[in-house]
Parts: structure tokens; C-alpha cells; sequence
């Protein structure tokens, strides 16, 4: 029996309706949002790369003189980079290996490209603090030297004048040999420093130790400007962007078999449509449904387009919204170290309040006030037979003798504490003086006062009194005659109580020999006061002499390197220097502060 045209009309309209559910199953939802995203984020890690090669260079020239740049990119690369393995995952789930193979190996060399901009960081800076001291290097050599030779005559005269003349050639060639470094210049340097050194055998100390300390800071700028240059070369040689090409090559490539899969799946549809086309109503159905979803893929295409501009548009909000922070995070570091340098002179000085604060507190306890109320007590028991008491009762005898000494006692008791109050008083206004002061940075000028040198250091060593007693430092003070001056009382003050704190905790761990501060003051050339403090403590190890200012260096694990750099930015404001020498480890330190001034006389 045939079967009727309907039933096989329909029969073959259920085949091609079946074959048309498979592959409208089979065919890929494809959104191409996620590829979009992840090749905006590899070409924003491409541009954050960028910057920071040329963040780098620009460090290495000196136009930025902090190295925030070469840190902040790090927090941005590790969040973009993670959303691009996410999503990478998320689409090449095919292709996983390939993808984790990849995305490791890129990984690997941006680690070490971080690793090398962190060498970079350390070199540069040290090369920078060395340049940035090599004209004041220079020119203590030559005032020391011209200062020599004005006492000379003749062929001595001329070859000090001849090395004074070689010492503004080596600055000279080590200036520009910063700006344009050649083997040539740095061959020129070599020489003339063994020249230097082969004539400094017969110089004085004075002037030697000034030229070692010259040539140690151009020795340092040499190697450490090869250093840099290999490090720089080094950042801009590693192919961070090759390793990106691989990733966007590997997304493109999944993205174009995506695409090729749904065009083959669409033109299947597209075949058994058109068979489909001369069956019924069910066909035509059929077909109306195949166009909407291609009206829904392409609706979701336009959905992406659009969705990708406005977050296009948001990352460029948010890359404002940063710089924006950046700025702010600049004033809040400058705000933050003036902060740290209060609290740090803050908290010398209270060491002295809460040692006068519990004197005076241990004589109240122990005060001579309870016996004067024993003896009153007596006296109200017998104030009706007050003068036989005190004529004829053993007891009473005694009391006008002992009220006497109890007399003496509270008065010497008195003035013990009165003392306690001043020195409790002293710290306090020092302390609004040193806020003050730090307020007065703005803008306002320094305020100077007639001071007498020896009652402010004998000041600072009162502040540091009980630290000392309990380290057992013997102190010696080796003051030349000094009138009275006018200079910044409470800055001086304050680099005196930094310096004699820095060298108790220098001798802090000496067992085998007794310890020994060591202050001296004298005039240099009428006009310049110097203060010296040294130590017989741990020494200082010579490439640390050259960075023992810089702000954040410490050679003592529990120290935050802000001390020693507040005593020198305090000295170059008053117009002076603080410099440090050192014979080596075990060996002691010896800091000299070197201080323009001016006497009472000399300004009326």
C-alpha cells in the first residue's frame, strides 16, 4: 500500500524539521564580546609596557626624581594580566595547553623584566645621591686646598693650584660623562683619578680625606652608570611585546575557528531551508524561526559592539580617575615625610619629658611632707601643755631640731623639683617649637636668635641624659672659645639630639672597651661654625658613606632612615652641610656639621 503524498510530504518534512532542531543545536551561540574585552586588556598591557620602559629611561636622565612610576604600574599589570587569563581560559577551552603554555611563558618574562627594573631602582638611585653630592664633594677639595695654598709660595703654591684645577677637570668630565657616557670619557676619568691619587700622598689629612671621599663618588658614578645602562638595556631588550603577540594570536586564531564553525553551521541551515522552502506551512515556519535567530545573533552582535564602546569609554574614565590619584598620592608622600619628621624630633624630645615627668613623680611619692605631718599631729596633741612638751618631754626636745632639718629637706626637696618642672617645661616648648617649625616650611623664614653653643649641646645631652647613664657613655667635650651667635636655635637643636641619639645607638652593643662620645666646637675661618660628634661605636662601611642620607636608608634593623636625612635637609636649609667619615666597620664615625654664622657684633 502507498503511502499518501500528505503523510510522506509530512514524513519528509519531520526528517528535515529534525535535521534542522540538530543543527540549530549544534550551532555555536558565538559571542565575540570576550575576545573583544581580551584584546583591549593585551593592548593596554602592551601600553602600560610602554611607559614603563619609558617611565624608566625617563628615571634614568633624572626627569622623574621619584620612582612611584616604576612602581604603580605593578599593581595595574598583575590585575590586567589576571583578567586576561581568565578570560582566556574562558575561550580557549579547546586549546588550554597552548594557552597555559603561552600565558606562562609571558608571565616568566614580565617577572623578570620586574626583577631587572628593580635592580634598576637600586643602581639608579645610588648613582643619582652620588651625582647629586659630587659639586659639594668637589667643592670642600678645592676651599680646603685653596685655603692651603694661600699659605704656600711659590712651586708648592702652583701644584696645589694645578690639583684644585684637575679636581674641576674630573667633575667637569664626570658631569658630562653622566649625560653621555663613551668608553673615551670614561678612560679620561681613570686617568686623571690615578693621577689624583698618585699626589695625594703628599697632601695634608684634611685634604685627603676630602679627596677620597670626591673620588669615591666618582668611581661610584662610573660603575654605577654601567650598571644602569645594562639594566636599561636589559628592561627595553625583553620582548614582553612578542610574548602579547603570541596571546592575541592564539584569541584570534580560536576566534576565527569560532566564526568559521558558525558560518559552516549557517550555511547547513541555510541549504535545508531552501530544500524546505516548497513544504508547508510547518517549512515556512520553520523558516521564520531560522531568521529570527539570526536576528537575535546579529541583535547580541550590535549588543557587544555597543557594550565594548562604553566600557572603552569607562576605562578611559578610570584611567583619568588615576592620574587624578596619582597626583594626590604625590601630595600625600610629601605630607607624609614633613608628618614622619615631626614625630620623629617629637619623640627625642618626649624621652626627656617622661624622664622628668617620673623624677618628679618618685620625689612626690617619697616626699619629706608625711614627717612635717607626724610632727603637726604631735603638736595638736599637747597644744595645752605645748611648753612643758617641748621643755620637758625627750620627744618634745627633739622637734624644733628635727623641724629645722625637715626644713631643709623640703626646701632642698623644693628646688629639686622646681629644676625637674623647668627641664619638663624646656621639652614641652621645644616641642611647640618643633611643630612650629615644621609649620613654618611653607614659607615663612628661619627664626634666628642670639644662643650660646655650649648651653645647647649641654641641652641636647640632658635630653639624652638617661639613655646615656643607661648605656654607661662617658662624654668628652673638647669646646673651643666661642662667642655668642645668631643661628636657628631649634633646628640646630634638633640635629644635635639626632646626632648624639645616632651615635649611643652606634656604641649600643659594645662589650669589650668602655664607650666614648667625643663633642667638639670650634670657629673655622671666623664665619663658619663646626660641631663635631664622633663615636667609638660600629663604624660605617664605605659604600654606605655615600648614601647614608637618603632618605629611607638604614643600617639598623629596627631603624626608618628619616633621622640622619632630616639632619641633613635641616642643615642645607640654614645653609650648611653635615657630612659623615668613617675609618670602617668596628671603627667608629665621626659627623661634622659645618654652619655659616654670624656674631651679635657683627650685625649692629
Amino acid at each position: 500500500m502507498k503511502m499518501p503524498l500528505q503523510l510522506r510530504t509530512a514524513s519528509l518534512g519531520l526528517v528535515f524539521a529534525a535535521l534542522l532542531v540538530f543543527l540549530y543545536i549544534k550551532n555555536p551561540a558565538y559571542d565575540a564580546t570576550a575576545y573583544f574585552e581580551s584584546i583591549a586588556l593585551l593592548r593596554q598591557i602592551k601600553q602600560l609596557d610602554a611607559r614603563w620602559e619609558l617611565d624608566a629611561l625617563k628615571s634614568k636622565i633624572g626627569v622623574n626624581t621619584s620612582y612611584d612610576p616604576l612602581v604603580n604600574p605593578l599593581s595595574e599589570l598583575d590585575r590586567l594580566r589576571e583578567q586576561v587569563n581568565r578570560l582566556g581560559i574562558q575561550q580557549l577551552q579547546g586549546t588550554a595547553a597552548d594557552w597555559n603554555r603561552s600565558f606562562g611563558a609571558y608571565q616568566d618574562i614580565t617577572e623578570h623584566k620586574t626583577s631587572l627594573i628593580e635592580g634598576f631602582k637600586t643602581h639608579n638611585a645610588v648613582l643619582r645621591n652620588s651625582l647629586a653630592f659630587l659639586p659639594t664633594a668637589a667643592s670642600d677639595v678645592q676651599d680646603a686646598i685653596y685655603h692651603l695654598a694661600h699659605q704656600e709660595q711659590g712651586g708648592k703654591r702652583e701644584a696645589l693650584e694645578h690639583i684644585a684645577a684637575q679636581v674641576d677637570s674630573v667633575l667637569l668630565s664626570s658631569l658630562v660623562f653622566s649625560q653621555a657616557d663613551t668608553e673615551g670619557k670614561v678612560s679620561e676619568i681613570i686617568t686623571e683619578l690615578d693621577e689624583l691619587a698618585a699626589v695625594s700622598g703628599s697632601l695634608p689629612p684634611a685634604i685627603v680625606s676630602g679627596l677620597e671621599i670626591f673620588m669615591a663618588h666618582v668611581r661610584t658614578l662610573i660603575d654605577e652608570k654601567k650598571r644602569v645602562n645594562g639594566l636599561l638595556s636589559g628592561i627595553t631588550s625583553v620582548p614582553v611585546a612578542a610574548h602579547i603577540d603570541d596571546l592575541e594570536y592564539l584569541l584570534s586564531q580560536e576566534q576565527q575557528q569560532a566564526a568559521a564553525r558558525t558560518l559552516q553551521y549557517r550555511q547547513y541551515l541555510l541549504f535545508l531551508s531552501a530544500i524546505l522552502a516548497g513544504l508547508l506551512l510547518y517549512v515556512a515556519s520553520r523558516l521564520v524561526r531560522s531568521y529570527a535567530v539570526i536576528n537575535r545573533v546579529n541583535q547580541q552582535l550590535q549588543t557587544a559592539n555597543d557594550s565594548l564602546e562604553q566600557r572603552v569609554q569607562e576605562r578611559t574614565l578610570e584611567l583619568q580617575q588615576a592620574q587624578g590619584k596619582l597626583v594626590d598620592s604625590a601630595r600625600q608622600a610629601g605630607m607624609a615625610e614633613i608628618a614622619t619628621n615631626v614625630l620623629h624630633n617629637v619623640g627625642n624630645v618626649l624621652n626627656s619629658v617622661n624622664i622628668s615627668a617620673e623624677l618628679t613623680m618618685r620625689q612626690v611619692r617619697t616626699s619629706k611632707v608625711q614627717g612635717l605631718a607626724r610632727a603637726m599631729q604631735m603638736l595638736n596633741q599637747h597644744a595645752t601643755d605645748l611648753g612643758d612638751f617641748i621643755t620637758h618631754d625627750d620627744k618634745g626636745k627633739l622637734l624644733p631640731g628635727y623641724l629645722n632639718q625637715l626644713a631643709e629637706a623640703l626646701q632642698t626637696e623644693q628646688q629639686s623639683i622646681l629644676d625637674e618642672l623647668g627641664q619638663l617645661s624646656r621639652s614641652v616648648d621645644h616641642i611647640k617649637e618643633i611643630v612650629s617649625t615644621q609649620q613654618a616650611y611653607a614659607g615663612a623664614a628661619n627664626l634666628v636668635e642670639p644662643l650660646q653653643i655650649g648651653s645647647l649641646i649641654e641641652d641636647a645631652l640632658r635630653m639624652n641624659n638617661s639613655a646615656l647613664d643607661r648605656h654607661q657613655v662617658t662624654v668628652v667635650k673638647q669646646f673651643s672659645e666661642v662667642p655668642v651667635l645668631l643661628l636657628d636655635k631649634h633646628r640646630l637643636l634638633l640635629i644635635l639630639i639626632n646626632l648624639i641619639s645616632n651615635a649611643k645607638n652606634a656604641m649600643a652593643d659594645l662589650a669589650e672597651h668602655a664607650r666614648t662620645l667625643t663633642l667638639s666646637v670650634t670657629m673655622v675661618d671666623t664665619d663658619t661654625l663646626q660641631i663635631g660628634v664622633q663615636d667609638d661605636g660600629e663604624g660605617i662601611e664605605p659604600d654606605n658613606l655615600t648614601r647614608i642620607f637618603t632618605h629611607g636608608f638604614s643600617t639598623r634593623k629596627d631603624g626608618h632612615g628619616f633621622g640622619l636625612h632630616s639632619c641633613a635637609v635641616a642643615a642645607m636649609e640654614m645653609g650648611g652641610s653635615l657630612k659623615a667619615h668613617s675609618d670602617g666597620p668596628g671603627k667608629g664615625a665621626l659627623f661634622t656639621l659645618a654652619l655659616p654664622c654670624q656674631t651679635e657684633e657683627s650685625t649692629l
